[in-house]
């Protein structure tokens, strides 16, 4: 009567109270639980009139009317959780079982929860942690040489909150469960040809990201010493092309030789710290230096408390990642160039001693309004606004690009001839000095023109280390809300 994954979620059950099979279609799982004994009471639900007729068949066919009660709801909307130990939720994409428990997450308390997701299991695992709902057990189940995993939780106040990618799409099966090393195997492959189709369509970063999470999720992540890691990151950023006034390097150390997961940032937060302590990072690289100037105090709510407390080192890379080739400035010509052909190679912005420069200036093929120009930055920095000057050029040709507040660069870029200058952090004086020359200024913002490089760097250190669990904080984000 059951197929594999049904019989898995009916294992699961505790059989300690009542037992609710959300969505039961024909109620296959409510006889089962009742004629076996494991449950003396199922409530089975469904959205549908059809499936619950369905069900009463069924119910009358093996003559468990007075076991099973059949409820017509919106999920758990219209069923009484009083008495109720187990909830299944089987056979819907993972989004669809976040909606059903979403509502009732702060009633889940006890409850034993085995959740059979058809599609997005990894969306359905981060949910339930942000949700302090544990997984307990995980395991697959074949059905006709398909394979489906069966998830069991229960909410837990002291869970992490957090998982990192590669614990949301590799799962928690048991190292001994065959048919979870199988199961593993197939998500690995189906990230492999993620990355092969990212590949062709010339998305790089992400292409390699795919095929690494893919190796990660067969073979696990494995530990890197920090000492080479910081090696490695020298020798591609060099710490000693920073500016004099810079406080770029290991700035906290590690508490750790060696370690397997790191967390990337623009900033070093407070909320940043929180997530790599519940992602259980021992690193967080940021660009902007944790420790700027000198520290007269530490407060409990300063961030270099907060990382010594967590024992999380910090390794901040600032104007050496700006100046490098590949770092921050080398990113946004590279998104520049995906968009638009240019005539020659890109030219040094600033021309720094030791044979070291700040910025590029390009010269497009063709010229372009400002208006589109303005829009597929729009588009390169995911901006929820540009500033723009209100008196500039209206078609542009050679731009001038420079990361973070390159403001009082302007008259460098108008010197070197540049039609417009990309930046961000401009103040009221170079706004009116752009107006009154008539040249044509972006603010694209300090945030968004640096926080793009997080995704490149990723790719630098997966291609170097393909089996350290590198993640971008999801709370690497703008600091500011626009009204």
């Amino acid at each position: 009567m059951l197929d594999n994954r049904l019989k898995m979620c009916a294992e699961m059950v505790t059989g300690r109270g009542i037992a609710v099979d959300v969505g039961t279609d024909h109620a296959y799982l409510a006889a089962e639980l009742i004629k076996t004994g494991k449950c003396s009471k199922v409530i089975a639900s469904d959205i549908r009139k059809g499936p619950l007729e369905s069900a009463r068949k069924t119910v009358e066919k093996y003559n468990i009317s007075d076991n099973a009660e059949l409820v017509l709801s919106d999920g758990l909307e219209n069923i009484n959780l009083d008495g109720v130990t187990d909830i299944i939720i089987a056979g819907m994409g993972g989004e669809t079982i976040i909606e059903i428990l979403k509502p009732k997450a702060y009633e889940l308390f006890g409850v034993n929860l085995i959740l059979q997701p058809m599609t997005k299991p990894e969306i359905l695992r981060k949910w339930l942690y942000e949700s302090n709902i544990q997984i307990k057990s995980e395991k697959a189940a074949d059905v006709n040489g398909r394979l489906y995993t069966v998830i069991c939780a229960e909410s837990d106040i002291e869970a992490y909150s957090k998982l990192t990618e590669l614990e949301s799409v590799s799962g928690f099966f048991d190292e001994n469960d065959e048919f979870g090393r199988k199961y593993r195997q197939s998500e690995s492959e189906r990230l492999e040809k993620v990355s092969e189709a990212l590949e062709k369509s010339g998305k790089i970063e992400e292409s390699v990201h795919y095929r690494c999470l893919g190796k990660k999720v067969l073979e696990g992540a494995k530990s890197v010493n920090i000492n080479e890691l910081y090696a490695f990151l020298d020798e591609k950023y060099p710490f000693s092309a920073q500016e004099n006034w810079d406080n770029s390097g290991f700035l906290v150390n590690s508490f750790f030789d060696s370690f397997q997961k790191v967390l990337l940032a623009l900033d070093i937060t407070n909320e940043v710290i929180e997530e790599a302590d519940n992602k259980r990072a021992d690193v967080i690289i940021s660009h902007h230096p944790v420790i700027f100037e000198p520290l007269k105090k530490i407060t409990a709510d300063d961030p270099v408390y907060k990382l010594i407390s967590c024992e999380i080192a910090a390794i901040c890379m600032h104007t050496n990642l700006d100046i490098s080739e590949g770092g921050t400035n080398s990113v946004i010509i590279q998104k520049l160039s995906e968009r638009f052909e240019f005539s020659g190679v890109p030219q040094p912005f600033e021309e720094l001693s030791d044979g070291r420069m700040l910025g590029y200036i390009v010269e497009l093929k063709n010229m372009i309004l400002a208006a589109k120009f303005e829009k597929i930055l729009k588009e390169i920095f995911n901006c929820t606004y540009i500033r723009k000057n209100r008196r500039g050029n209206n078609r542009l040709k050679k731009i001038a690009v420079c990361s973070g507040a390159g403001g009082s660069m302007l008259d460098l870029a108008i010197e070197k001839g540049s039609d417009a200058l990309v930046t961000g952090d401009i103040k009221h004086d170079i706004w009116n000095k752009a107006n009154d020359k008539g040249f044509t200024l972006y603010d694209c913002g300090h945030f968004h023109t640096e926080n793009i490089v997080l995704w490149e760097l990723r790719r630098v250190l997966e291609e170097k280390f393909p089996y350290l669990d590198v993640e971008i904080a999801e709370s690497s984000v703008d600091p500011c809300d626009y009204v």
